[in-house]
């Protein structure tokens, strides 16, 4: 419980539960903590988009560097930046191991990865922003396979109501396949991504 008090602060902070056990305690005071959480005080523009951004950055468990990168790379693409801005970071290997049901929050995703329990086309990959392409199949490693996380995931603990369509899963063999680039309009973040475009051009 300890453990998951921080993360209870900072969602009630953000307005969003940032993992599944933080939704009791949003729930319970769902406005932002501190002596003056529950005054009622219009944001200026610069404090409603800023929240925006650190939403984004929570939910996706980066860096303000890395969120910046993304953005850039972003804001040179041909389509709409806010759009690309999101499918970039849900295409992040930690990001998809998380959506694949492979595990239960970023966080444990983020670990997951960076402990060396993902592969990528057979091949090991620790590094939780590694980008994957369209066709590229992640999967657990057969050593890592036997241990508790992830006989937790292959039993169907960490899967939605709803599978994300541009992912083919086979939870049972803890193995997932990227079908295509995800549209904004499937990915399941909180955030209105026009307003961190609007943010970073300022």
């Amino acid at each position: 419980m300890n453990q998951s008090r921080p993360k209870a602060k900072r969602s009630r902070a953000l307005g969003i539960p940032l993992t599944p056990k933080c939704v009791k305690y949003f729930e319970r005071r769902p406005f932002p903590p501190g002596v003056h959480g529950r005054a009622r005080r219009k944001p200026s523009d610069y404090q409603v988009r800023l929240l925006e951004k650190q939403r984004l950055k929570a939910q996706y468990n980066v860096s303000e560097t890395q969120l910046r990168r993304a953005f850039d790379a972003a804001h040179r693409s041909a389509g709409k930046t806010g759009d690309v801005l999101v499918a970039l970071l849900e295409t992040r290997l930690d990001a998809l191991v998380l959506r694949a049901g492979l595990a239960r929050t970023i966080y444990q995703a983020r670990q997951a990865v960076s402990h060396g329990h993902i592969t990528v086309d057979g091949r090991k990959v620790d590094i939780p922003s590694y980008r994957v392409q369209p066709y590229q199949r992640i999967g657990v490693r057969d050593a890592s396979r036997a241990k508790p996380p992830f006989q937790i995931a292959a039993a169907g603990a960490h899967v939605g109501a709803r599978t994300a369509p541009y992912l083919s899963v086979d939870i049972g063999g803890l193995t997932a396949t990227l079908l295509r680039a995800p549209e904004r309009t499937e990915i399941p973040v909180v955030c209105d991504e026009q307003l961190v475009v609007e943010f970073y051009s300022r």
